[in-house]
């Protein structure tokens, strides 16, 4: 019952997220390309976060079939499981290079001139998709476990691996990017002190920093907490409690993947808002 009713909240939300991500996606794609002409180091970030959420967004329709079809471990699940698990991190280690290029140009301004260029925006993140393409295809444990469900932990056993996972793609970036964007907030709160007539474009900047913290707080969080709680349930070996945090990583996936139709949006504001970036 549990499950009928977790791929039913999935129905319901992955239709419009789908319509909305591609939307959206291919506006900001539209508006970065033919409006904003020059490239800069924010439209390099955008274009590949844009290009990852894609990416995304196609497993959602594969997410719901695996679910509601209990599919098992096969080629077709192997390729969407890589597609998917290398695009939801590359969208949170961009967001943290957008959050970092932008504590770099507010807060120092003349260094930023030498640290920041388009072609090093570029090149971070070629660096980055080869690094998450090349673990995520050559990773041997998942091409050899064939049994079991699609997208659902085959044994009970803790996954270290998985625990170093949370760290290094979650918890990491969502420390740099508080700092950043508490960092930026800062700088701005006293640039406004120094500067009325330009008051109101700083309140503008500050509460789109704030927002997107928020939405990379709200969406990704859930999801990253409720797989230390399944590494912590299958450390302490309470069977019992593997449904329901089962349930809870899934539930928590679905706002987790919410994200790929609000990123574009919100950082294409940012990118208007923040002189530096347009």
């Amino acid at each position: 019952v549990l499950q009928d009713s977790i791929a039913l909240l999935q129905l319901i939300v992955y239709i419009p997220v789908l319509a909305l991500g591609i939307s959206l996606n291919t506006i900001a794609l539209w508006l970065f390309c033919c409006r904003l002409k020059r490239w800069t180091e924010t439209k390099v970030y955008m274009v590949n976060l844009i290009i990852a959420d894609s990416f995304l967004l196609f497993t959602l329709p594969f997410l719901l079939y695996f679910s509601m079809y209990n599919h098992p471990r096969d080629q077709l699940c192997f390729a969407i499981h890589n597609i998917y698990f290398t695009n939801m991190p590359m969208s949170i280690f961009i967001i943290t290079l957008i959050a970092i290029d932008r504590y770099i140009a507010i807060k120092f301004p003349l260094k930023a001139k030498v640290l920041r260029s388009p072609l090093k925006s570029a090149s971070i993140c070629g660096f980055v998709w080869i690094l998450l393409i090349i673990y995520y295809y050559l990773r041997p444990q998942i091409h050899h476990k064939r049994e079991g469900v699609c997208f659902q932990k085959p044994s009970a056993e803790p996954s270290y691996s998985s625990l170093i996972y949370v760290i290094i793609v979650y918890f990491i970036p969502l420390g740099i990017v508080i700092f950043c964007s508490v960092q930026v907030i800062r700088c701005l709160k006293k640039k406004m002190a120094t500067s009325s007539h330009e008051t109101k474009l700083i309140q503008k900047a500050m509460h789109i920093v704030s927002v997107n913290l928020c939405v990379f707080i709200v969406c990704f969080s859930p999801f990253h907490i409720a797989l230390l709680l399944r590494f912590a349930v299958d450390v302490a070996e309470a069977s019992s409690l593997v449904p329901g945090v089962k349930a809870c990583v899934k539930i928590s996936a679905i706002l987790a993947n919410c994200n790929c139709c609000l990123d574009a949006f919100c950082y294409y504001f940012a990118a208007k808002e923040f002189p530096e970036f347009s």
